[in-house]
């Protein structure tokens, strides 16, 4: 049985070979065919250095029960989701740890569609069928293993988000992270007349350089400082599995998803009036704002993608984003991806002639936010009495509890959110002046901490 830790709420994720091995990769495949009932699933994985063993494994599993499996080889996350809905098959897998250091890996799973399976819907039955030695016998019939190559298509696909011949000549500074935005990167930028100013695009899953997480200050040194030298209009960020992208603005100042969310809406809306776009309800009031401001429908919803993927298909939206640097489109299988954002950025401030910063100083202007401030509480039993302490000290503003507690006020509003998986409380907190914000964050952190 594999360390049950693994089984995360989104993913399956954890140290190799400690955590997670080739044994359990082949338990994991046998059981996402078996439960999914697969006739034919896509793999792709990253460039960690155990992501090709563990591949292997993995299509050894499902081919084991019966189920063909194409393998599409070393490609970012997002275009394994494009993979799976574009090509038609039952399910997909990327090999990956995402964000995390070098000795993590892990898997992404999807189905039919590239909708993904959960913690509460696919992850947790494939746990328990493997912990209750509940796999299937291997198939009278081995699957098929064939390899694709879906690279231009998926190209074709991204680029089709926008008119390049609208792109101006900006300065860019780009930051693959050592990752998988270092292979679709440079085909991107081939086809549009920016400066392009380009860090650890050799793919290595050692990550000689820094880790592939942008959204840690240490990791963002590099690019700041070549933004701030180059004195570019522009930087960009990708994780490791390049299924997130992050941006820095000309001054060297990082962009908080909400403003991105924000901003992106702004690009749909020019193009699509009155459409609906779904936001995460840790965001800013500028997402809400800006899509009231441009006449759309700002739909706010809870935490994970799952939920976000769910609740734009049932609406339609064409287009959702997460604080985390997640963005999810309508016209990409409702899946979300790193690089259709990065286009769209480029094509809005080439519309309006503005700078990233520029577009941005009206929205610092107005809306003050704290980012995501996470406190360990003593044991798990400490949570739901804390979020208590907090609604009752906080009775007189308005109150909802679809993801956690949400305390609503004239002039600021925050939510608390418990953590899925450790006795963690999440704090996000806005106001609308520098002064209040503080003020109220410090004041709702002694609450959790009291």
């Amino acid at each position: 049985m594999p360390d049950s830790s693994i089984f995360k709420a989104y993913d399956i994720r954890g140290i190799y070979p400690s955590e997670i091995d080739e044994d359990a990769a082949r338990a994991i495949g046998a059981g996402f065919a078996a439960y999914l009932g697969a006739r034919r699933i896509a793999v792709g994985r990253d460039m960690r250095l155990s992501s090709p063993a563990l591949a292997a494994a993995f299509i050894d599993g499902a081919a084991g029960q019966g189920t063909d499996v194409v393998d599409y080889g070393m490609i970012p996350t997002d275009m394994l989701y494009f993979a799976v809905a574009r090509d038609g098959h039952d399910g997909g897998v990327e090999i990956t740890a995402s964000h995390n250091p070098k000795q993590y890996n892990g898997l992404k799973m999807v189905r039919k569609e590239a909708l993904p399976l959960s913690g509460d819907a696919g992850i947790g039955d494939i746990r328990d069928m493997i912990a209750a030695n509940r796999l299937p016998p291997a198939a009278a019939h081995r699957g098929q293993i064939t390899q694709a190559d879906a690279l231009d298509r998926y190209v074709e696909h991204v680029m089709s988000f926008i008119e390049p011949s609208v792109v101006k000549p900006f300065n860019v500074v780009l930051d693959a992270g050592s990752g998988m935005g270092g292979l679709i990167a440079p085909k991107l930028f081939e086809r549009l007349p920016c400066r392009t100013t380009r860090l650890c695009f050799e793919i290595d899953g050692t990550f000689p350089n820094h880790e592939a997480n942008p959204l840690i200050e240490e990791n963002r040194r590099d690019i700041v400082e070549a933004v701030l030298a180059r004195k570019a209009d522009i930087g960009i960020a990708w994780d490791g599995d390049a299924d997130r992208c992050f941006f820095i603005d000309g001054t060297g100042e990082f962009v908080s998803g909400d403003f991105v969310t924000a901003l992106l809406a702004e690009a749909f809306l020019l193009r699509h009036p009155g459409a609906s776009v779904v936001y995460d309800l840790r965001a800013s009031h500028a997402v809400r704002d800006t899509v009231a401001r441009y006449g759309g429908t700002a739909l706010m919803n809870r935490v994970g993608h799952a939920f976000i993927k769910q609740r734009m298909r049932d609406s339609q939206a064409i287009f959702g984003g997460e604080v985390t640097g997640h963005y999810y489109f309508r016209d990409n299988f409702y899946a979300d991806n790193g690089f259709i954002p990065a286009l769209l950025m480029l094509e809005l401030m080439s519309k309006k002639g503005k700078s990233l910063h520029q577009l941005l100083e009206p929205l610092r202007q107005a809306y003050f936010i704290s980012g995501e401030i996470n406190t360990k509480l003593a044991g798990m039993d400490a949570v739901p009495a804390t979020l208590d302490r907090i609604a009752a000290h906080y009775g007189d503003g308005g109150q909802a509890t679809l993801d956690g507690l949400s305390v609503e006020y004239d002039d600021w509003h925050f939510n608390v959110r418990p953590s899925n998986t450790e006795p963690l409380l999440r704090l996000n907190l806005e106001a609308k002046t520098p002064a209040t914000m503080a003020a109220r964050r410090d004041e709702v952190l002694a609450l959790i901490r009291g």
